[in-house]
């Protein structure tokens, strides 16, 4: 077997490949390590042939989608999953073949409805549901202690105590465990009955995830993230940085461009770009042909921390105006460094 784990933050993936065939699969892969798995498996001479998550994350973007649309690989998940993106849909105990490899699907909810531990030769990934010293949460969308309880001590910690454990998670540097040493040492599981586990699960008063409703608008229905619309957006966009701009005005004469700052009248009126003309956002599409009627014009767009420009800059392209451009900073860093403000 080849084995590359990933790890991004606290969040593990997985690339798992056959040396026969040079097929593999891609566990848990996260968003912005795309370019890291591609490479790893050019490195290694393995063609992806699965994208796998382990269940629907709450707390970070899957990479399966994106990676399924560059490579035209399947996004795999359990058939509870609500990803419209899914394309094989794995019930408890079916197999996939990863060339010579076979990885199984045990159906685990609990941390997820559609949360599954996958089985491959001597080791387990165990998603979300078993994590090294814990488990999962349960207080998800979808979560359910008593389905976890069922999952772990009916299921999962039957098998054989060898099995190492990769979970999808784990925030203090450690890459595995076993499946008997979770169960000696794992304190969540010496709660074995079921009311005093589930008592234990609903009372960890855990912090929300941080991307919480981003990240499961974007895994469960297959949008995108304002990180990926703002990455396409500075690719087709070109930008001007405050230097540049700040010589130009100094100049007094006409500075090359039209500014078009693009935030709302109450921050624009309290300072703005000296010449600046304002335009918001929210109504950029529709007034921008009556305010900007030539479309060669080279426009300038500004917004108070450069990320809303860019979006608009991008549209402004989309539209016709192929010389806008975008300040590099906002007016906040614009302030901050004393260029010149009109109000």
């Amino acid at each position: 077997m080849i084995f590359e784990q990933v790890a991004t933050g606290g969040c593990q993936s997985y690339l798992v490949g056959c040396e026969a065939s040079r097929s593999a699969a891609l566990i848990d892969p996260e968003l912005t390590q795309i370019d890291r798995y591609l490479g790893l498996a050019a490195r290694d001479g393995l063609r992806i042939r699965y994208l796998i998550d382990t269940h629907t994350h709450a707390d970070h973007f899957s990479a399966t989608r994106e990676l399924g649309e560059r490579l035209g690989t399947p996004v795999v998940a359990h058939r509870l999953s609500p990803a419209p993106y899914v394309a094989l849909k794995l019930e408890d105990g079916e197999l996939l073949q990863v060339g010579g490899l076979k990885v199984q699907a045990l159906h685990t909810p609990g941390h997820t409805r559609d949360s599954m531990c996958l089985i491959c030769e001597d080791r387990v990934f165990t998603g979300d549901t078993l994590l090294i010293g814990g488990t999962g949460r349960t207080d998800l969308p979808t979560g359910s202690p008593e389905a976890l309880h069922e999952s772990l001590f009916g299921k999962l910690l039957k098998l054989d105590p060898a099995l190492t454990v990769f979970p999808a998670h784990d925030y203090k540097g450690r890459q595995s465990s076993t499946l008997g040493a979770e169960i000696v040492g794992n304190p969540r599981l010496q709660k074995r009955g079921l009311a005093e586990f589930v008592e234990m699960m609903t009372h960890l008063n855990l912090d929300a995830p941080t991307h919480l409703t981003e990240a499961l608008r974007t895994n469960m229905n297959g949008g995108k993230t304002v990180t990926q619309l703002l990455a396409e957006a500075a690719a087709v966009v070109p930008f001007v940085s405050m230097t540049e701009l700040a010589r130009r005005l100094a100049g007094g004469g006409d500075p090359g461009f039209i500014v078009l700052d693009v935030r709302e009248r109450d921050a624009f009126t309290a300072g703005h770009i000296p010449g600046a003309r304002h335009l918001p956002r929210g109504q950029l599409e529709l007034r921008v042909v009556q305010e900007l009627p030539d479309p060669t014009a080279r426009i300038l767009t500004a917004c108070e921390f450069g990320r809303i420009s860019t979006l608009a800059a991008a549209t402004l392209r989309t539209m016709g105006f192929v010389r806008a451009a975008a300040l590099d900073g906002g007016m906040k860093a614009w302030r901050e460094a004393g260029l010149p403000l009109e109000s």
